[in-house]
C-alpha cells in the first residue's frame, strides 16, 4: 500500500492492518519521497518509523530527478509502485485516495473539457498489467471522515505543507471551489459528485465494451506499416460508438494517446468522398478513404503508393 503519512493513506493502512490477520493479506507499505520539500526525508523517515511500528514490510524510493509537474510526479511514484510490486510478488497496489479525491478529479477533468472517461477517473479497480491491479477501498469516505478515523484511533498525522499551496490547481479546487460550491450550491456536492462519477464509470464500461465490438465488426486489420478498417460498419453507429472506435483504433496505431481533435479528423473520414485524407497524426501517419477503407499509414508509404 502507497502511504504518504497524510491523513488518508494512515486511514488506509490502520484499516488494513486491523483486517491483515482476518483476511490473510500479506501487507507492504511503500513510500515515495519526490523531494519536493526540504523536509521530505523527515517524512519518509516518519513513515518508516510507523512501519517499524506496525511490524509491517517497508519499501522506500527516492527520485533521483525532482519533477516539476504534478502529474510527472504522480507518473513516476506509479512507476516505482509497480516496480516494488513486481519485484517482490505483490498481486496489489492499494491507495488511498477518497470520495473527496474523486470529486475533486472529477471538476479539475470538467474544466479541462474531458469527456465521460476522465469524469469517472478514479475508479474503485483498475487492471495495471495481466498481474497487477490498484485497488482504491475508500472512495466511499470524505477527506473529512478519514481525518476523524485518524482522531480517534490517535494516530500522528504528517502535515504536508505543499498541500497549502495554492499554485496547484487541485488545492485550489479543494480549499476554494469544493467550500465555495458547499456553502452556494449543495453541502453534499462531494457525494453527488461521486454518485455521478459512479454512473459514469458504469456508462464507459458499456460503451467501451459496444466500441471494440463495433471495431471488430469493421475487419480492423495490420499489414506491415498500414492498419485499416471497414467504415461501412461505422457509418449507421451513433457517433457515441463512432468516436469511441476511433479512439481505440488510434490508441492501437498512434505513437500517443489520441486526442479530441485527431479523433474527431478519423470520425469525418467514415462519411468522407473517395481519396479524402487527414493531414499527419502524430509520428507522421495519415489517414485516407479508399473505397469502402480507411487506411492508417506513414507518409513515405504513401508517397510511394501515389
Amino acid at each position: 500500500m502507497a502511504v504518504s503519512g497524510g491523513q488518508d493513506s494512515l486511514c488506509l493502512a490502520k484499516l488494513l492492518l486491523d483486517l491483515k490477520t482476518k483476511w490473510g493479506w500479506e501487507l507492504a507499505i511503500a513510500h515515495c519521497d519526490h523531494r519536493w520539500r526540504s523536509d521530505s526525508a523527515e517524512n519518509a523517515l516518519f513513515v518508516r518509523n510507523l512501519a517499524q511500528q506496525w511490524q509491517i514490510v517497508y519499501f522506500e524510493q527516492t527520485a533521483e530527478v525532482v519533477v516539476s509537474s504534478e502529474a510527472a510526479a504522480r507518473e513516476w511514484r506509479y512507476q516505482i509502485l509497480m516496480q516494488i510490486a513486481q519485484q517482490h510478488g505483490y498481486g496489489t497496489i492499494v491507495t488511498g485516495h477518497t470520495a473527496s479525491d474523486r470529486a475533486e478529479t472529477f471538476l479539475y477533468n470538467l474544466m479541462r473539457g474531458s469527456g465521460a472517461d476522465g469524469l469517472q477517473a478514479l475508479t474503485w479497480t483498475r487492471s495495471l498489467t495481466a498481474t497487477l491491479q490498484l485497488v482504491r477501498p475508500l472512495l466511499s469516505l470524505t477527506r473529512a471522515q478519514t481525518a476523524q478515523f485518524c482522531q480517534t484511533m490517535g494516530l500522528s498525522i504528517w502535515e504536508d505543507s505543499t498541500n497549502q499551496s495554492l499554485q496547484c490547481a487541485r488545492n485550489r479546487i479543494r480549499l476554494e471551489l469544493i467550500p465555495y460550491l458547499q456553502a452556494h450550491f449543495n453541502p453534499q456536492v462531494e457525494q453527488a459528485l461521486n454518485q455521478t462519477a459512479e454512473l459514469l464509470q458504469a456508462e464507459v464500461e458499456y460503451l467501451e465494451a459496444q466500441a471494440s465490438q463495433l471495431i471488430e465488426r469493421a475487419e480492423w486489420n495490420v499489414e506491415g506499416q498500414s492498419c485499416s478498417f471497414n467504415r461501412r460498419t461505422l457509418q449507421t453507429a451513433p457517433i457515441a460508438l463512432q468516436r469511441r472506435a476511433a479512439r481505440q483504433f488510434l490508441q492501437e496505431s498512434l505513437p500517443e494517446a489520441p486526442n479530441f481533435a485527431q479523433i474527431e479528423k478519423l470520425v469525418a473520414l467514415i462519411s468522407a468522398p473517395h481519396r479524402s485524407q487527414t493531414d499527419p497524426f502524430p509520428g507522421g501517419a495519415i489517414a485516407q478513404v479508399e473505397g469502402d477503407w480507411i487506411r492508417l499509414q506513414s507518409a513515405d508509404v504513401m508517397n510511394a503508393r501515389n
